[in-house]
């Protein structure tokens, strides 16, 4: 819900402002901020309000290191924010070309913009600070990790977790990944039709690019389920599963369901169990997963962590699956183009915590597999502790069981999203004696 600017609420520019002060003033998760959004604005000013608080957020750190430099001490939230948001724009403006006086049209449409929504004292303050904001904005980028974590609006334990990890040239390519804007991706589901010709294919079989401008032409098509939006790593996990017509398979963490939905595609019919803790998620997974054809789908919610074969069986459901994926929550170090505010929650010890849930979730899921079948282990982190080492310890604490096969992406060189996925083997049945 809006709350700080009042004139002008159904423009995309004073409206991203009241979101980015709200944002700096609790720190609230990007879609909790921007639930009401939607209801305020046409598309296209939905869209530029989008745009602008995810890349307020996005280069935060930035920004809020060179504005520290320039302000003894910060003026009110609304205020700051008619900062931030020209400050992003002045930081994209740089970013592409040169076109003369752009930097100064951006600060005097701030300052205009600042005598509406704040005061004509604090127009003053947004005209002098602006200018010397978009001469700071060109500086080169320094080196080292501290640079490079202001530079690129990260946090530095995190970039020095990364050159530890990737070494610089990678960490230097995953951290000018996360700052671009992601382009929206839509799997094509209509197998009794082609896709319209404005939906531009990818490398990826059945996933296309989404132009800008083109919601309208996307939106009925979203809402007649010919297609999903949902980025190309999310392939990943089920082509590890290989799911076959006919199967039982079951789908761990599934919430809110694009990866459960694209199983039930690939399988054309059977049986689809998917499965997740009790929360407001559900609802959507649900409405999501009701647009599957041909496969029968049971939706569970449960503690996986809390004797899931007898939770199957009381709802009549199997307690054995020839097909599990178990898709874990994990620090989202993968999706970071997507989940622009992730980095600032995100704390140093979370990696570690994460794995010791990890691997819980995973030796859970290992019982509900049926001898002969297969079990897929996937996150969307690029972090090696989250994924090769949490399958490590698996194996390490389950005799007999076997890595099969294992999929990785990395974002800057697969070109979409970062996921990791792994197929593990229970131990062979030993024969019976005669």
């Amino acid at each position: 819900m809006l709350s700080v600017v009042k004139p002008s609420l159904g423009v995309g520019w004073p409206a991203a402002v009241d979101r980015v002060a709200a944002w700096l003033d609790r720190r609230e998760r990007v879609d909790i901020l921007m639930e009401g959004v939607s209801a305020l604005l046409t598309g296209t000013e939905r869209a530029r309000c989008q745009h602008l608080v995810f890349g307020v957020i996005r280069h935060a750190g930035r920004l809020e290191a060179e504005l520290g430099r320039l302000i003894a001490h910060p003026p009110r939230f609304v205020t700051r924010a008619i900062l931030f948001v020209a400050g992003f724009e002045l930081i994209e403006a740089a970013a592409g070309s040169a076109e003369a006086g752009r930097a100064a049209r951006i600060v005097h449409h701030a300052v205009e913009q600042t005598k509406d929504l704040a005061s004509p004292a604090e127009a003053r303050l947004v005209n002098a600070v602006g200018r010397k904001l978009a001469a700071a904005l060109t500086a080169p980028v320094g080196e080292g990790a501290a640079a490079w974590a202001e530079r690129w609006s990260h946090p530095e334990w995190l970039v020095r977790r990364w050159l530890a990890e990737f070494g610089p040239d990678a960490t230097h390519a995953l951290l000018e990944w996360n700052q671009r804007t992601a382009p929206v991706h839509a799997r094509w589901r209509d197998p009794a039709r082609p896709p319209p010709e404005w939906l531009v294919p990818t490398a990826w079989a059945g996933f296309y690019a989404v132009p800008v401008g083109r919601w309208g032409d996307l939106e009925p098509l979203l809402q007649a389920g010919a297609v999903y939006l949902q980025d190309p790593a999310t392939r990943l996990a089920v082509e590890l599963l290989a799911p076959q017509a006919g199967e039982t398979v079951l789908d761990l963490c599934a919430s809110p369901g694009g990866k459960s939905l694209l199983i039930a595609d690939t399988m054309g019919a059977g049986r689809l169990v998917a499965w997740d803790l009790p929360t407001a998620r559900i609802d959507r997974m649900e409405e999501n997963l009701a647009r599957a054809r041909g496969v029968e789908i049971a939706l569970v919610q449960g503690d996986l962590l809390s004797d899931p074969a007898a939770q199957l069986r009381a709802r009549g459901l199997p307690a054995a699956f020839s097909a599990v994926l178990i898709d874990v929550p994990c620090s989202n170090t993968g999706v970071m183009r997507h989940r622009v505010d992730v980095k600032w929650r995100l704390r140093e010890n979370d990696f570690a915590q994460h794995a010791r849930q990890q691997a819980g979730l995973l030796a859970s899921a290992a019982r509900l597999v049926a001898p002969g079948g297969r079990l897929v282990y996937s996150t969307c982190s690029v972090d090696p502790v989250e994924n090769e080492g949490v399958v490590a310890m698996f194996l390490a604490r389950h005799a007999g069981w076997t890595l099969d096969a294992r999929s990785v992406a990395l974002p800057w060189l697969a070109g979409h999203d970062g996921a990791a996925a792994f197929r593990l083997l229970p131990p062979r049945p030993t024969p019976s004696a005669r």
